[in-house]
């Protein structure tokens, strides 16, 4: 046996002397190998550490832009009564999302800026609204709801192919504050009632593909070979040289790769804030729908509605009170009564078209077609007495209006380049004014369609025949308020 190895390890040394640059090939060939396979395993691990630090940093970045919103502005925002802050906030004019709405958008945003990216939040008790979208689609989903229940603390991922790609799927448990603790005790729609503090109210997933970076990084493994191979030959000299080069040119290439994409970051955000600025401003104007055709391109905006109401409110006896107050109070004065009345009309879904001094006018019926319009008018007259009597309450005022409201066809829509505004025409436009102009203070002055569109459900004086300026002889009602309806035994 002895003899046996030792004749193998005199045939191995004569090949060695005879072959050496096949042997020094071979094992250089074999040295190449480890080091890339080394080279690859560590790298595979890099970027699985980088991609779960990267997902645990995008988690906290959201996280704290929730709170800080929630802090900064929705906590801020809640005393001014013209914002509403609700999950409906696109539908509703001066409304803002509430903090967990913001963190949605903010994930889907991140998610189409970043090709393959996604961020979720889901929950096993998602609200009504997002059943389809709020709760667990996938085995993943639903054990990491399990696991973060039981380990709110400690996030939950695991990498996995999805669609084909190697991606990271990383999670954290999305924990009730004192905060939200009342809100969603207190929601109509909320699935559970018994929240408390610390409990995992939902699950924050973020989902980033490391293909395309494994790839790349196979990519220069491959051309890391052929250099090694390269240099190897060339000598240690050149090889140092080429190494050295390439490290500063490497360092010089990121820095300014670094520089550049905190540059376009920048001014990335500065245009966003730009423009939801622009979008806030315009939508302070005209109606959603109307400035989004602006937005598109539209030129000549206008559009004909056969049914809608419309109210003109003026303060009685307003010249008279500007000449014994200072401009500074009667604006505050205007100021406070309008905005009651802006709270009024978002209250009603209805469509404020302008103020012209103490004038008052609003719409139903319009930028979207409604059958209730009539009603809804009706309702934000009344409220509107009754917003001018609160007033006087806290001022110990006297201060009177008069309604005139008509129903009837009207066109509306934007004129001009400079300084539009969203306004209607028509005769039904002009009579609503004549009953304003024609009224009684105090009194709500309503023309025949009016009327005819009400009677069963609000209660009427008949005021008789009027004459009224370019209009002649008209029959008119005072509305008084609604009328109560009896219930069956």
């Amino acid at each position: 046996m002895a003899q046996l190895i030792s004749q193998a390890l005199s045939a191995f040394t004569r090949l060695l002397y005879k072959q050496t640059i096949l042997i020094l090939m071979l094992l250089f060939c074999v040295g190449i190998s480890i080091a890339l396979s080394n080279m690859w395993r560590l790298s595979s691990n890099l970027i699985k550490s980088q991609a779960l630090q990267n997902s645990a940093l995008y988690a906290q970045a959201i996280k704290e832009a929730r709170t800080l919103y929630n802090d900064q502005a929705v906590d801020r925002l809640a005393s001014v009564h013209s914002i509403i802050v609700t999950d409906d906030y696109l539908t509703k004019k001066g409304a803002i999302p509430v903090p967990a709405t913001f963190l949605i958008e903010l994930g889907l945003r991140l998610s189409e800026k970043n090709n393959g990216m996604s961020v979720r939040l889901y929950s096993e008790y998602p609200f009504p609204y997002r059943l389809k979208q709020g709760g667990a689609r996938d085995d993943f989903e639903r054990e990491a709801l399990q696991q973060l229940r039981e380990n709110p603390e400690e996030p939950f991922f695991r990498f996995e192919n999805l669609q084909g790609r190697l991606s990271l799927r990383y999670t954290e448990a999305d924990i009730l504050k004192p905060s939200c603790v009342t809100c969603h005790n207190t929601r109509i729609d909320s699935p559970k009632k018994d929240w408390k503090v610390g409990d995992v109210r939902g699950i924050l997933e973020i989902t980033t593909p490391l293909d395309s970076l494994m790839a790349k990084t196979n990519a220069g493994l491959r051309d890391t070979f052929l250099t090694l191979a390269i240099l190897s030959i060339l000598g240690v000299l050149g090889l140092t040289l080429v190494i050295g080069r390439l490290r500063q040119t490497s360092k010089e290439l990121e820095r300014r790769v670094i520089e550049r994409t905190a540059q376009l970051q920048q001014t990335n955000k500065e245009l966003v804030i730009e423009q939801e600025k622009s979008e806030r401003l315009l939508l302070n104007i005209l109606p959603e729908p109307i400035a989004d055709k602006l937005k598109a391109g539209y030129t000549n905006i206008a559009e004909g509605f056969a049914e809608v109401t419309i109210l003109f409110a003026d303060i009685v006896n307003f010249t008279q009170l500007s000449e014994q107050i200072s401009p500074k109070e009667l604006l505050k004065l205007l100021n406070e009564i309008f905005t009651g009345f802006d709270c009024l009309t978002e209250l009603h879904s209805l469509e404020k078209i302008k103020t012209i001094g103490d004038a008052y006018m609003v719409v139903g019926g319009i930028p979207e077609l409604r059958s209730d319009h009539a009603q809804a008018i009706a309702d934000m007259a009344l409220d509107m007495q009754q917003e001018v009597a609160k007033f006087n309450a806290r001022h110990k005022t006297t201060l009177n209006i008069r309604i005139g409201i008509n129903t009837g066809p009207v066109v509306a829509g934007v004129i001009g380049t400079k300084k539009f505004i969203y306004d209607l025409w028509g005769d039904a436009v002009n009579t609503a004014s004549r009953m304003e102009s024609h009224g009684i203070a105090g009194c709500i002055q309503v023309t025949q369609s009016t009327y005819e569109y009400l009677q069963d459900n609000y209660q009427f004086e008949a005021r008789g025949v009027i004459q009224v300026k370019g209009k002649g002889e008209m029959t008119t009602y005072f509305l008084t308020g609604k009328k109560v309806k009896q219930l069956v035994g």
